[in-house]
């Protein structure tokens, strides 16, 4: 299969990358087969990628022949060049073989979290993603230091960038200030947007791409809000913005898989369950996220 190349060949986790949502069936089982089609439909409605095992992927609840598997099915989808995956692990040498996995199947690039069983001091953030670059492919740090309790701040960030360690950052911290500290600390260090509900903000601050959760539901209107916003066209992205904003803001709240998921199930997508310990959105918030994918729906965004 011919795949089309991505907007960045040398800089593949530029755009917009979706990280993808893992279709399961009734009894928590994977469904390869619609997984493919999402990923395959993602890129068609005008994304520029997907990130399988990221933490929408739910990937700390997958066996490791799951976790490759999906990463295989994503390659065979949309092509290698257009699949970042998430090869975070408790261990350096483990997250060094994921890395491996995915270079073996195509990837061009992958998603790396800091040490995340523990606090990690700066030498051992340092080393470890010393250790994953080592296999040979770029890597994109993600920085969540609400869920990993280790903040790369613009300094450490700038330190891994200039020891070549590291090619991008997804943002999640939420300080929009820090896109400018990184721009002036690594002007060449991509930043990617890692947190919906700062979108905007970060691509008027200079960010070169997004990692994408709310995009599973709305890959149209999502893709047009951040082409205009990189463009500086206010004029087309504010608007819908403001009308998205109800729901991307979902994207960095504990229960933001089941929330994507029911926006996926509202407007005729699969979203389905999650596994455990991940439990269904209880009826209070579920609703909340109905009516705001409702409202989207009825504006002509899906």
């Amino acid at each position: 299969m011919t795949h089309p190349q991505p907007t960045s060949p040398h800089r593949p986790w530029r755009g917009i990358l979706v990280a993808t949502a893992l279709p399961l069936r009734d009894d928590h089982s994977i469904d390869y087969d619609r997984y493919a089609e999402h990923c395959s439909w993602l890129v068609a409605s005008g994304c520029d990628g997907v990130v399988p095992n990221g933490s929408l992927g739910e990937y700390q609840v997958l066996t490791p022949e799951e976790r490759a598997r999906v990463v295989r099915t994503a390659v065979s989808a949309v092509g290698g060049a257009r699949v970042m995956p998430g090869v975070a692990a408790y261990g350096s040498a483990e997250a060094r073989r994921w890395t491996e996995q995915a270079g073996e199947a195509g990837c061009a690039s992958v998603m790396l979290l800091p040490p995340n069983a523990y606090r990690a001091d700066e030498r051992s953030v340092l080393a470890h993603y010393a250790e994953v670059a080592r296999a040979g492919l770029p890597v994109v740090a993600y920085n969540n230091p609400v869920d990993t309790k280790v903040d790369l701040v613009p300094e450490l960030l700038a330190r891994l960038h200039g020891e070549g360690h590291i090619h991008g950052v997804k943002e999640f911290s939420g300080d929009v200030r820090r896109a400018y500290r990184i721009a002036e600390l690594a002007p060449d260090l991509d930043l990617l947007i890692g947190a919906d509900d700062v979108l905007l903000e970060l691509a008027v601050a200079g960010a070169k791409g997004w990692v994408a959760g709310y995009p599973n539901a709305f890959p149209r209107a999502s893709a047009e809000l951040y082409r205009a916003a990189v463009a500086g066209d206010l004029t087309t992205a504010l608007p819908l913005y403001r009308q998205l904003h109800p729901l991307l803001r979902w994207d960095s709240r504990v229960e933001f898989v089941q929330a994507i998921k029911l926006s996926m199930d509202v407007v005729g997508r699969h979203g389905g369950p999650v596994r455990p310990p991940r439990l269904p959105l209880p009826p209070e918030p579920a609703a909340v996220v109905r009516a705001a994918t409702e409202k989207a729906v009825a504006a002509g965004l899906v």
